[in-house]
């Protein structure tokens, strides 16, 4: 073997480790599994430990490198594991000196545990890649780190305080990957609705998104990952109404439907703001499709409280949730907080699953008969313009192919390819 990387986590990770991998192939360095953790819930990182002992026992003359989040924020967790080999910080994964003595010298010769202070990190490095590994859509990272402090999330102490990366930097790279076939790119980071504060004349992601479909015509599909609405800018609103290559597929960084516990958790909205929001990008675009990120079992949440959330659903037309029963991470203010017993946690989150499943159903009904341009992602499968799957016959990885669809299965649609899109 040479370089394997394993990779968990959000959009940014997966960036991230295709710049990781080029760099330790040009350190010279081989016989290694890089494996990137996340750190967002106590899951996550039983998980890469889980991955961490996989990688050594099948592997067992393989060097393992553990970083990410969950190495920046629980280093002794992982350098006191004795199938690790080495831990690096978010910073050291992505330079190539990190990797160069490890080639050259081995382990032995230098410190096993690379980890700095994160919060002193005050820029990111804009890193050209060609495309990403197994990819049908490119990710471009165009932010890092995070100045709030929500209180359930350990994230801004594995990432450090935001941080933009230049646009001109952004719009070359993005030229690169759609010079090298890409239809679809998606702009990541921690909080890119927080884009371009650091920087000169502090342009906003709406400047970003708009200068981007400006500047690279020959791109089809620009998608946005994760956003806070309530950061959502005049530019912004006014390019999703009028660049349909800008997707209709907005992932909203919810985490509750009861402004009590927004309060609590720190959030900077309310209710009303995610309702109002949804309404008014309903109104400009009316394909848009929803997608949320909720917080079951919040520290404190009654019973009225998470009623809250189940209805924000359907006042906010949400279709794709991802539901996190609350896990207390150390370090965090909520994991101070009176919690509620496990069974009551676990069981609202079941109840907000299944109310997003029926949603999903209702979503899924309505499209059939439709016809929907597809990327393709893999044989097989694809996604439509509203980031719905589709399972269908044909098709090349990254190409975008007009599709009827004709069904669903309750989870994904079922389409019949017609052609290959323009």
């Amino acid at each position: 073997m040479s370089i394997d990387v394993v990779t968990f986590g959000c959009r940014l990770n997966s960036y991230e480790s295709e710049v990781m991998k080029r760099e330790a192939e040009a350190a010279g360095l081989k016989d290694a599994i890089l494996i990137n953790t996340c750190a967002v819930t106590n899951e996550a990182v039983r998980q890469a430990r889980q991955a961490v002992r996989k990688a050594k026992r099948d592997n067992p003359n393989a060097r393992v490198i553990v970083t990410g989040c969950a190495a920046q924020t629980e280093t002794e967790t992982f350098s006191e594991m004795e199938e690790v080999d080495l831990v690096l910080g978010n910073t050291e994964k992505l330079e190539r000196k990190s990797y160069q003595d490890v080639a050259a010298f081995g382990i032995s010769g230098s410190e096993r545990v690379r980890v700095n202070d994160i919060m002193s990190v005050e820029e990111t490095a804009g890193h050209l890649i060609d495309g990403l590994t197994g990819r049908a859509r490119a990710f471009v990272q165009v932010q890092n780190g995070c100045d709030h402090r929500c209180t359930f999330c350990i994230i801004p102490y594995g990432r450090g305080n935001s941080r933009s990366v230049p646009m001109g930097v952004v719009i070359d790279q993005i030229k690169r990957l759609v010079s090298n076939g890409y239809n679809e790119i998606v702009l990541t980071g921690v909080d890119i609705t927080s884009y371009g504060a650091d920087l000169p004349g502090t342009p906003k992601l709406g400047t970003l998104t708009a200068k981007i479909l400006k500047m690279v015509p020959a791109l089809k599909r620009l998608r946005l990952s994760s956003i806070d609405s309530i950061e959502a800018d005049e530019d912004l609103m006014r390019v999703i109404g009028e660049d349909e290559r800008l997707m209709p597929h907005f992932h909203l960084s919810l985490q509750a439907g009861d402004d009590m516990i927004l309060k609590r958790m720190k959030r900077r909205h309310l209710r009303e703001d995610t309702i109002r929001f949804c309404e008014e990008v309903r109104h400009v675009r009316p394909d848009v499709v929803f997608g949320a990120d909720i917080i079951a079992g919040f520290p404190t949440e009654t019973e009225a409280m998470f009623e809250n959330s189940l209805k924000i659903v359907d006042e906010c037309g949400l279709t794709h949730l991802h539901v996190f029963p609350f896990s207390p991470r150390p370090g965090t203010p909520a994991a101070r907080m009176p919690q509620l017993p496990r069974n009551i946690v676990k069981e609202r989150g079941a109840r907000l699953r299944a109310k997003g499943a029926d949603a999903l159903i209702t979503h899924l009904t309505s499209e059939v008969g439709k016809t929907r341009p597809v990327l393709v992602e893999k044989e097989g499968l694809g996604r439509t313009e509203q980031f719905t799957q589709v399972e269908l016959a044909g098709g090349i990885a990254g190409e975008i192919v007009e599709t009827r669809i004709i069904g669903h299965t309750g989870r994904h649609l079922l389409g019949e390819a017609l052609s290959k899109a323009a």
